[in-house]
């Protein structure tokens, strides 16, 4: 190899590392508003409620905030799909567009079927986890995967951010018509389309390997036992920690009668600390392994319910 190779060689790998990087961020920052958006309804809903606007009742507050969560987890196989075709990028950028064009649309609704209907939408923005993850893996080597890919989960910190910011905008938005409520979900949408903007910006085509298979050659990881097994301890692990995010404030609200931003600066205390928690789980499994990491979590979470 020549120096004009070897230099050559050396630009096109730093040029690839500042895509890589540009990337990361990119899906980050994107799931994180995502995420935000798809927590929106646990605080809405409950803030609705409270102050009388809409007379949902407890099985009706249930099927709204569980709703969003039901559509994220149920698209995020088809996505995942989709972005093994056409690549992250387009997918995300679709997902954004599809959140927000759903979020704009609760802003119109006046009773239970009109925000179920807007939450049967909006939950798109649950599956981009399963598109970034996809997207972001692609660019970094194996060695480096449980880091990166811990970093991208940083976004689950989006939980918190609605946690702490929707209801203190709701409490200005409606200080003189509490009809302005309608204005926080298009705020969402807003963030959604301007996020989807600077996504397409920051980001770059790339397709991962294998993306002409058929479907089915898509679908054969389902043969896996271990596929199932994965899936069970994600469907306790982090399912678990949505169903708290969602539900939290309304608990608070309803058992310890605080107000909607209390009960929202208390539950961001426990969403804030799993964003963190999973950058770290990230690093720690590329050094131990993830096994290792997944089964010290399962018994640590045993140990704590026990005491």
């Amino acid at each position: 190899m020549t120096d004009e190779d070897r230099t050559r060689s050396g630009t096109v790998q730093a040029s690839t590392r500042g895509k890589a990087a540009s990337v990361l961020a990119a899906n980050t920052f994107a799931f994180t508003i995502c995420f935000a958006v798809w927590m929106m309804y646990g605080v809405l809903v409950t803030f609705l409620v409270d102050r009388q606007i809409f007379a949902f009742d407890s099985a009706q507050m249930g099927w709204l905030i569980g709703i969003p969560v039901l559509t994220g987890s149920l698209l995020r196989p088809p996505v995942g799909m989709l972005t093994d075709s056409f690549g992250g990028r387009p997918v995300m950028i679709a997902i954004m567009l599809a959140a927000a064009a759903s979020a704009y649309l609760v802003s119109f609704a006046d009773g239970f079927w009109g925000f179920l209907l807007g939450g049967l939408g909006f939950g798109i923005a649950g599956a981009s986890f399963a598109s970034g993850v996809a997207y972001t893996s692609i660019w970094f080597p194996p060695a480096q995967q449980g880091t990166v890919l811990g970093i991208f989960g940083v976004g689950n910190a989006g939980a918190a951010l609605t946690a702490i910011l929707a209801p203190r905008l709701l409490g200005q938005l409606t200080v003189s018509d509490l009809d302005r409520w309608r204005l926080l979900p298009r705020i969402y949408a807003a963030a959604l389309l301007v996020t989807a903007l600077a996504y397409g910006f920051a980001t770059f085509p790339r397709k991962p390997e294998g993306a002409g298979q058929t479907l089915r050659q898509r679908l054969e990881p389902l043969g896996n036992l271990r596929v199932w097994r994965f899936g069970l301890y994600y469907f306790l692990l982090f399912g678990g920690f949505v169903a708290l995010s969602q539900w939290l404030i309304p608990y608070y609200v309803n058992v310890y009668t605080v107000s909607v931003v209390t009960a929202g600066t208390l539950a961001s205390a426990f969403a804030l600390p799993s964003g963190l928690f999973r950058a770290l789980g990230g690093w720690l499994s590329d050094r131990v392994g993830a096994r290792a990491v997944m089964y010290w979590v399962l018994g640590l979470g045993i140990a704590v319910l026990v005491l």
